[in-house]
């Protein structure tokens, strides 16, 4: 699944090419939205919350749309064939350029003046104005027995951070996936390096948790069989509850598990 650095640089590709101009060509690839027109209204901007894009369009209306595991959006020149492709969710243009979704996990309309009905039970979003590390903290404490592996995934304590950013996060800090919220060290410390890492990455084409992107040297232990730093083998499991389970990746010499 696209983490919160990806959907960042969607939202700021969405928002240079459609924001400040009128539609010309709105297309719902969704049976609920088929008849939904909004070719004649402007688009205001274009923003992501955690892992959410939000294209508010006058009118009070937001397309909320969300990438899930295989979406992505595609920016061609306006004049380009309009895709054909069945995994086209939405396609939105303007005289210059057209945006076509693919594979979107959810397309909706909601009122602007009523987004909190998709987005409002996130937690602070790690790359947003609304960042609030203090906030984070008071949310996974909350559930203090809870693994920190999970508890980082779970968008309403925190939005943003996906499965390479809890594994690269928990390794740099030495922290077992399967550890206690509140048995976590410093938990201000590990989620402002979240945080930094998001945003090292936001901007770069490929991410890289290591300061190099040279091939098979981007992680320390996410995808990895062993571990960069020690050169251990790297374990892999399924972490969360039913019909929650990720995978995690963690190195035990360099995580240890606390007794």
């Amino acid at each position: 699944m696209p983490e919160g650095d990806v959907v960042w640089a969607a939202a700021r590709r969405l928002h240079d090419a459609l924001a400040g101009r009128e539609l010309t060509r709105s297309d719902f690839r969704v049976p609920r939205l088929a008849t939904t027109d909004l070719t004649g209204r402007a688009v205001g901007e274009v923003v992501s919350r955690g892992k959410h894009l939000l294209t508010r369009v006058d009118g009070d209306l937001t397309v909320h749309t969300h990438l899930r595991m295989d979406g992505s959006w595609r920016i061609r020149p306006a004049a380009a064939p309009v895709p054909r492709d069945h995994r086209v969710r939405l396609v939105l243009a303007n005289a210059e350029w057209q945006a076509a979704g693919y594979s979107l996990g959810v397309v909706e309309l909601v009122r602007t003046s009523q987004e909190d009905r998709v987005v409002g039970r996130l937690g602070p979003d790690l790359l947003g104005p609304d960042w609030d590390a203090a906030e984070a903290v008071r949310r996974l404490l909350e559930t203090p027995e809870r693994a920190i592996g999970e508890a980082l995934l779970d968008q309403t304590r925190l939005a943003g951070i996906g499965n390479l950013y809890k594994a690269e996060t928990l390794f740099l800090r030495g922290v077992d996936p399967w550890r206690p919220v509140g048995d976590v060290a410093d938990l201000d410390g590990l989620v402002e390096l979240a945080r930094r890492l998001l945003d090292a990455n936001k901007e770069g084409v490929d991410q890289s948790t290591t300061g190099t992107r040279r091939h098979g040297e981007t992680t320390w232990v996410y995808g990895r069989r062993t571990c960069r730093r020690c050169g251990g083998p790297v374990r892999r499991a399924e972490q969360g509850g039913p019909a929650q389970e990720r995978v995690t990746f963690w190195c035990p010499a360099c995580q240890p598990a606390r007794s």
